[in-house]
């Protein structure tokens, strides 16, 4: 009974290759930040050239190196956020907007890591199917449309309230599903809320550190012996995060200055393009929709 459960998990799984790894890794650091879909866009490229999912575990580890990005970039901020949430706990008259953005943060992270929890199955498997990943690009990409025209887009970084960050945070909860995008769900719920483009971004990213590496180092084990997917080696995560690190700076630099002059809505347009054309790869029967 045991070599025959262990046969079936070596049929499940097999090794990710150099190239693999390197592409992957490219696509992560580049759509992390951008509100595509880095996880939708990493279990398209692995099904379309390689013809398997690289799985959930490898995605989630190469996803440091796009998060240490997040901490580099925003190093200034978090340490000053850092710095006044610890002195408020201790001094109730030092409790300024920095100790209540980092409850904020703290608050808004709650949602994402009890569903990632209670939903680990359900994330790394069935969530997974390319059907579902084509149809929330196309869908999804209404919810930025909807958010730019209806979101007022007025208020600054000193108006963020723990209420939007609550439902920014349930919003991230979307971002469990390949397809919607983290910073998609989070920055339309912000500008839903009436935040400026801005403030929607770097809040996003801010609310992302938590979540994301605990993500990361959680599904560390599972990377190297995972239940589905490819095995990756230590090497190879290594060399994969730190390609993650260094497009993911850029991206993020990017990010900030093109929504500081244009609207969410471009986006859509090449979500839902890309969402069309799987949906007719796997119509046709090119892509495996599992």
């Amino acid at each position: 009974m045991i070599e025959h459960s262990q046969t079936l998990h070596a049929a499940a799984t097999s090794d990710l290759s150099w190239a693999q790894t390197i592409v992957l890794s490219i696509v992560q650091g580049l759509t992390e930040f951008l509100p595509v879909s880095s996880s939708g866009h990493l279990r398209i490229v692995s099904e379309l050239f390689w013809g398997e999912d690289a799985g959930a575990s490898f995605t989630a580890v190469v996803q440091l190196g796009t998060e240490a990005a997040v901490l580099v970039y925003f190093a200034k901020d978090i340490w000053r956020i850092l710095k006044a949430w610890f002195q408020g706990l201790a001094d109730k008259s030092k409790r300024n907007f920095d100790y209540r953005m980092g409850w904020m943060v703290i608050v808004g992270t709650i949602p994402v890591s009890l569903m990632g929890v209670l939903f680990k199955d359900a994330i790394r498997e069935g969530a997974r199917n390319l059907w579902i990943t084509a149809s929330v690009l196309v869908l999804f990409s209404f919810v930025f449309i909807l958010a730019e025209k209806l979101g007022s887009k007025r208020r600054d970084f000193e108006q963020l309230t723990m209420k939007d960050a609550i439902i920014m945070g349930f919003a991230q909860c979307l971002a469990l599903i390949p397809g919607v995008s983290r910073s998609g769900g989070t920055i339309s719920a912000g500008l839903f809320v009436g935040l400026n483009r801005e403030v929607a971004a770097r809040f996003s990213f801010l609310l992302a550190i938590p979540a994301v590496l605990a993500s990361g180092l959680f599904s560390l084990p599972d990377a190297f012996n995972p239940e589905a997917g490819q095995a990756a080696s230590g090497a190879q995560l290594l060399v994969g995060t730190g390609i993650a690190f260094v497009l993911g700076y850029v991206s993020i630099a990017w990010l900030l200055r093109f929504v500081s002059h244009h609207s969410f809505a471009w986006f859509a347009a090449y979500r839902i393009p890309v969402g069309l054309g799987v949906m007719a790869l796997l119509a046709t029967g090119v892509l495996q929709p599992i």
